[in-house]
């Protein structure tokens, strides 16, 4: 079998491209590296089964011999970075998508498209159902990504009716773990590094709005169940566990042993105030959810990014580990 990722050298898609060898497929990343790192793919690059093609989706890929499955992961995915390259986070949304659809038709593949939660956009229905519509503002700063997201579910869902195309679409909630970058913008890994330099962490409006957290290996999980399935979707992706974001802020203070004061910032506008999924839709048809509680997700990410800062020679504060009072008083914010 073999497997194409696109954007296979981001954060999720990094982590699809490793599990697939795992389990016995070759590999082909592409990627144009506009958010996407080197690094991340760095210890697969010797591996025969791996093959990586350095393109812009927006314009194509070509790929000679037999393609079993497309998993379309290219994107800039945090709010820095889509806000940053608006018109390219469009145009990777529509026409790599397109690009992506056409060559999982040629090549007879299934094709697993990720797309978000940011398409309910500032949802009024909670928990979010893949049956709810969304309350997108389609003129926002926030709308390429919005948009180019919905417009994506859209063509998926036009190839599956039209052309019988093979096609699943995912929609991945707030997903966290090691290879996210620390300047990306989302908000853990922002709050692990301020909290290991001792700077002050930062949590927007007045810290009640509330996301749901979901460790990288669950998520990986789901989708590689989504490839196996032959549903069209929608099918959220994600943790029921819903935490505000000044308790993370707290959450994470406490598992790094940090001082650093916590400090209040404006709130982003068309910042969504309440995010959670309703997963029973992949329970049922997936036979999948989340395994990894989120403190222990938030102890492996927190150990990576100390390793990071200590092979650069950086100094930071090392997190000790959570003691059974810690975790107690961690059961409140879980709940």
């Amino acid at each position: 079998m073999r497997a194409l990722v696109t954007g296979g050298a981001g954060f999720i898609g990094s982590h699809l491209c490793e599990r697939l060898l795992e389990i016995g497929y070759d590999v082909v990343c592409v990627d144009n590296f506009l958010t996407g790192s080197p690094g991340n793919i760095a210890h697969l690059v010797e591996n025969r089964r791996f093959e990586l093609i350095g393109c812009d989706l927006i314009r194509g890929v070509e790929v000679e011999g037999p393609v079993d499955a497309v998993l379309h992961f290219a994107s800039p995915a945090s709010p820095a970075d889509y806000l940053r390259h608006p018109l390219a986070t469009l145009r990777v949304g529509a026409e790599g998508t397109r690009h992506a659809l056409e060559l999982a038709a040629a090549k007879g593949a299934r094709l697993v498209l990720a797309s978000t939660s940011e398409s309910y956009g500032d949802p009024q229905v909670h928990p979010q159902p893949e049956s709810y519509w969304g309350n997108v503002n389609p003129v926002g700063p926030r709308s390429c990504y919005d948009e180019s997201k919905r417009y994506a579910e859209a063509l998926t869902a036009a190839y599956r009716r039209s052309r019988g195309t093979d096609a699943g679409i995912v929609r991945i909630f707030n997903t966290f773990g090691p290879r996210m970058r620390p300047g990306d913008g989302r908000v853990v890994p922002t709050l692990i590094r301020q909290a290991l330099e001792g700077s002050p962490m930062t949590v927007t409006g007045d810290g009640s709005q509330s996301r749901s957290l979901c460790y990288i290996d669950d998520l990986v999980d789901g989708v590689l169940r989504m490839l196996k399935a032959s549903i069209g979707g929608p099918v959220n992706l994600g943790n029921p566990h819903e935490v505000t974001m000044l308790e993370l802020a707290q959450w994470i203070r406490r598992l790094t042993g940090s001082r650093s004061e916590i400090v209040l910032v404006p709130l982003p506008t068309d910042d969504p105030q309440r995010r959670r999924p309703d997963i029973a839709l992949a329970a049922a048809e997936l036979g999948w959810q989340p395994r990894t509680p989120v403190e222990d997700g938030l102890l492996r990410t927190i150990a990576w990014f100390v390793e990071r800062v200590e092979d650069a020679g950086l100094p930071t504060m090392v997190p000790a580990p959570a003691s059974p009072s810690d975790r107690a008083e961690s059961a409140v914010a879980e709940r």
